[in-house]
């Protein structure tokens, strides 16, 4: 039996979406914030998350690349907006999916067969925790930790040291860091990572060195207990 997170906050909806879904032999948990959903997302471990972009707490875009930080759960979203840049910005985030309010049960329901399809040849999910060294980086509540001690970071900065620890020992270039973390459209904008490479170093503090500058390439993040 399929499980489907759906998170949305129209009661209404949500209690439609769960009959229908249950009706069709699916299990169903719902969510009627961000917040909830992403922690649902790391606690139940749905077979498809269906996402409304309009929440009351988070933008669900962001839901999406928090979400897409640890699991490759197919995620359809579902808004009211109609416009093709919506569609594209939910889509480059990370979304598989988008449909359109209102909807038909076999609509929704044929894009999470195809769905399904796609997870089924995909790569596996990444645990929600890394540890890189004395670095923790906690993907489901977006929290970092050295030795213990919480990091005040912003949201980009969490997701660019996020992103380095996933693929750390590796060096990433500016163009990969810049398209998987800012987006398709900032390819060029490399004076970005330097402000926020330099951040990062300030507040890691003497473990700031594990933040390594590769000179016209990119930055890489070691193990600095190693």
């Amino acid at each position: 039996m399929p499980r489907i997170l759906v998170v949305d906050d129209d009661r209404s909806l949500l209690r439609a979406l769960e009959i229908a879904l249950t009706a069709r032999g699916h299990e169903v948990v719902v969510a009627r914030t961000a917040t909830d959903g992403i922690a649902q997302v790391s606690l139940v471990t749905p077979d498809a998350v269906v996402l409304d972009l309009g929440l009351p707490d988070l933008d669900g875009v962001d839901v999406v690349r928090r979400i897409r930080q640890w699991t490759q759960v197919p995620v359809i979203v579902l808004s009211a907006a109609a416009s093709e840049s919506k569609k594209v910005t939910a889509l480059d985030a990370g979304a598989d999916d988008y449909v359109t309010k209102p909807f038909g049960m076999a609509e929704l329901e044929a894009r999470l067969r195809v769905a399904f399809r796609r997870r089924d040849g995909g790569a596996p999910d990444e645990p929600a925790t890394i540890e890189v060294g004395r670095l923790e980086v906690d993907l489901v509540h977006h929290m970092a930790r050295l030795a213990g001690t919480d990091l005040r970071l912003t949201g980009k900065e969490f997701d660019l040291l996020a992103y380095l620890a996933r693929h750390a020992g590796k060096v990433c270039t500016h163009q990969m860091i810049l398209r998987d973390v800012w987006g398709s459209a900032y390819g060029a904008e490399s004076h970005y990572l330097r402000v926020y490479a330099h951040r990062l170093r300030r507040k890691l503090g003497p473990a700031g060195e594990m933040l390594r500058t590769q000179p016209g390439v990119g930055y890489q993040l070691v193990d600095d207990s190693a």
